[in-house]
């Protein structure tokens, strides 16, 4: 897995705040892995980096944010992500969510925005799905 040059990528976080990586683990799947609490002082932060993370070339490549490292997702957060799945919608493709806690699927059950996103326990599932996918080694966008 590589990591990309990515201006929303943090450095270590100070308590509360906010680390995130764009990573592609595969040709054609760009993923966000995203640490620490999304709050409203972290979540402009979560914005620019899903931004990057759907303007990665090429724009039907997959998305995925991987949410394992977030320990708390208040409203500002969850807003922040039900826009990114809107845009990627308007892509034309899913954004997939990975990993996440009770705390951050707790949230989207009971707004159900759930049902926004695809919804994976992990980055093997991912790939396994993408590779299901795969017609002559291109990567297609899973539906």
């Amino acid at each position: 897995m590589s990591a990309l040059p990515f201006p929303a990528s943090r450095g270590p976080s100070r308590p509360g705040g906010l680390d995130t990586e764009l990573t592609s683990p595969v040709p054609g799947v760009y993923v966000l892995v995203v640490g620490g609490e999304v709050d409203t002082l972290t979540a402009p932060a979560l914005g620019e980096a899903l931004g990057a993370l759907l303007e990665a070339e090429p724009t039907d490549a997959v998305a995925a944010v991987d949410l394992a490292g977030v320990g708390f997702l208040a409203s500002s957060g969850l807003a922040v992500l039900i826009r990114a799945a809107h845009r990627a919608e308007a892509q034309g493709r899913a954004l997939h969510l990975l990993g996440g806690s009770r705390a951050v699927t707790r949230p989207l059950e009971v707004t159900g925005s759930d049902q926004l996103f695809t919804l994976l326990p992990g980055l093997d599932e991912l790939l396994a799905r993408v590779d299901g996918d795969r017609p002559a080694g291109r990567v297609r966008r899973p539906d």
